[in-house]
């Protein structure tokens, strides 16, 4: 196949791809792309890409910077426009060329209510300091949930809001707010850099698009010491894994340390997944949300995650819930089949 072919495979993959509301197009060298269309993957239908057009595929869908992040590391990513659509798009060099995977992005920002976000995360964001953390798998919707809070934050309230993201996905206006998004490796070489840097312009919020690393969690840490408001998410699939993850990033001699500081400044931590719902279109978030009592901090300070659970199941009054809960909700009111509540455990 040549590259003009190629490029009109590609493109005829994300047409149907918008089509059927996929939510990524993945090209894999040698196989035909596939679509994932409700948490499914599912071939579209042509010839396999060579390795070599495949490359020149993904280039072209990079800018210089990230053509150079590709050759030094292996993983690039970027955020595109192709017809009014906005998408990411991530490269990566395998045993067999480079792979892409494109995901479609919204064009609007939705609001906490139509993603059918916890209430309770809404007016945790407006505190004026502390730390919230948003858990869950890749591909989760951890990025859009985020943009949501953001968003609603810009309507409702007048803060300096700073974002540090990778790539930056969804660009908001400011409205009320003032809002300044920089990009890891674009703008920035870091995620602790930019942390460090947005402590030092005078921020209300501070909005972190991945905990990856033991500076990057310090630095949040201390941002969230300091007074001001940080959301982050991390990638872990519950609520005790969160907080594990971010003890675990510390050597053992400062564990207990670590988990006193964290304590001090937890907020929240909500890990979400999609499910398909019933009506077969469509995904549904569900969560498990911990609120930070003063029983939960306890618990943190005394390295008792396991007992993080108990506290959601029978919190439900302060706004907390564990997933076999919501899973449960969701199924009583018919959003969502057995099937996938039991396969979302």
């Amino acid at each position: 196949m040549t590259s003009a072919l190629a490029t009109v495979l590609v493109s005829d993959a994300m047409h149907a791809a918008k089509t059927r509301g996929a939510s990524d197009v993945h090209l894999v060298p040698g196989l035909p792309p596939m679509l994932r269309i409700d948490g499914r993957l599912e071939a579209y239908a042509g010839a396999g890409i060579s390795s070599n057009d495949l490359e020149q595929v993904a280039l072209s869908l990079l800018g210089d910077a990230e053509r150079e992040r590709l050759n030094e590391s292996g993983d690039a990513t970027a955020t595109v426009v192709d017809a009014g659509t906005t998408i990411r798009a991530h490269a990566a060099r395998t045993a067999n060329g480079v792979s892409v995977t494109l995901r479609f992005l919204a064009r609007e920002v939705p609001s906490p209510r139509s993603l059918d976000l916890p209430d309770v995360l809404s007016d945790l964001v407006r505190s004026p300091r502390g730390l919230v953390m948003l858990g869950g798998p890749t591909g989760s919707g951890k990025s859009t949930t985020l943009a949501s809070l953001i968003a609603m934050l810009n309507d409702t309230s007048a803060r300096k809001i700073v974002t540090i993201e990778d790539p930056v996905e969804y660009r908001i206006a400011p409205r009320r707010s003032l809002i300044v998004q920089r990009q890891v490796g674009r703008d920035v070489r870091t995620f602790a850099e930019a942390i460090r840097g947005a402590l030092r312009s005078d921020p209300d919020v501070i909005v972190i698009g991945e905990m990856r690393d033991t500076e990057t969690i310090s630095a949040a840490i201390s941002a969230a010491e300091t007074g001001h408001l940080v959301l982050a998410t991390v990638h872990t699939g519950d609520v005790p894994q969160s907080i594990d993850r971010l003890v675990d990033a510390f050597p053992s001699d400062r564990a207990e340390h670590a988990r006193g500081r964290i304590a001090n400044v937890l907020l929240a931590v909500v890990c979400q997944r999609l499910v398909p719902r019933a009506a077969g279109s469509g995904r549904q978030l569900v969560a498990e949300v911990l609120i930070a009592t003063d029983a939960v901090r306890h618990m943190i300070r005394d390295g008792k995650h396991h007992q993080l659970p108990s506290v959601m199941a029978t919190s439900r009054r302060l706004g907390m819930q564990t997933l076999e809960a919501h899973l449960a909700s969701l199924v009583a009111r018919g959003a969502i089949t057995t099937d996938c509540a039991e396969a979302a455990r």
